[in-house]
């Protein structure tokens, strides 16, 4: 495997200040083929990416979702490079992203940025935010990864023909991760560089609102690869609604011998609800199982071709 088998994609919206140095780094190491998909930056950032060597296609739509599905279709190499334009990640570091998709031993490769965070890449609310999506990630599909929001990843492209994107905007890398996951896919973790943004750029990342997303796609994903949690969360919070009200029911008639009848009815309600929801989940656990194992087999057949 050479060079020229590989894509690098760069995803920018107004990055003037850091894309021309991302793309010559690139080129530098012999990386010919670089396909910036740019967001209808207001800057100087197509320009500069022209200049500097890479290939420029504007988006149709919006949202870094958006692009990368729209760039994913236009690229044809054996295997893809994805980092972010802003100079936060190091281009020299490449190849320890392209050595496992290169042996064969990982289809999507994800660059571990808490292995060597630097001072202020992060700020504190984004750095907990991370690791609380993280943790929060590993507790529902008990695979044990440090960084899914990564923006350095190496993919095969049997392995990116085989993820189905629907997410439009920052969710896109929690949606890659996951996908991967529920596909089958071997993922593996390298540990790379984490600096701050080139001086000029700005994140277009909402710590609040892009997190609480992020966490609801993590949540809604779980359905179909771990419906245990997604439905026994459901049922654990009708259940204990329930629970809690016919306490309160039993108290008042110690107390008081007040009879709440419907009170009562809707403490039976919550409570078989909750039982039918959390028993849902076990039959969807079985079903996602016998699922999972079936798309393996697929893949491993269509791999052995």
């Amino acid at each position: 495997m050479t060079t020229r088998d590989v894509c690098i994609l760069i995803p920018t919206l107004n990055e003037e200040d850091a894309i021309a140095g991302v793309i010559g780094q690139f080129r530098e190491m012999g990386f010919s083929d670089i396909l910036v998909i740019d967001g209808n930056s207001r800057d100087r950032t197509r320009e500069l990416a022209e200049g500097a060597g890479a290939r420029v296609v504007v988006q149709s739509g919006h949202g870094k979702g958006q692009a990368l599905k729209e760039a994913f279709d236009l690229i044809e190499t054996d295997y893809i490079v994805m980092i972010d334009g802003d100079g936060t990640y190091l281009p020299a570091e490449v190849c320890l992203l392209l050595d496992p998709v290169f042996a064969g031993k990982a289809d999507h490769v994800m660059g571990n940025r808490f292995a060597n965070l630097q001072e202020g890449a992060l700020t504190r609310l984004n750095s907990a935010g991370n690791r609380l999506i993280n943790f929060f990630f590993r507790l529902i599909y008990a695979v044990p990864l440090n960084d899914i929001l990564t923006g350095y990843r190496a993919f095969s492209r049997l392995g990116v023909e085989r993820l189905d994107l629907t997410m439009a905007g920052f969710e896109i890398e929690t949606e890659m991760t996951v996908d991967s996951v529920k596909k089958g896919l071997v993922i593996a973790e390298v540990p790379i560089t984490y600096q701050s943004r080139t001086t000029g750029t700005k994140t277009k990342l909402n710590p609040l609102m892009d997190g609480a997303r992020i966490t609801a796609t993590i949540y809604r994903m779980a359905k179909t690869h771990n419906p245990l949690f997604y439905f026994g969360m459901m049922g654990s919070f009708f259940g204990t609604a329930g629970f809690i009200l016919g306490l309160y029911i039993v108290r008042e008639w110690l107390s008081t011998r007040t009879e709440h009848l419907p009170l009562t009815i809707l403490t039976a309600i919550l409570i078989i609800v909750g039982f039918q929801l959390f028993f849902l989940g076990i039959l969807g656990d079985v079903v996602a199982s016998m699922h999972r194992e079936v798309l393996r087999e697929i893949y491993r057949n269509r791999k052995e071709r």
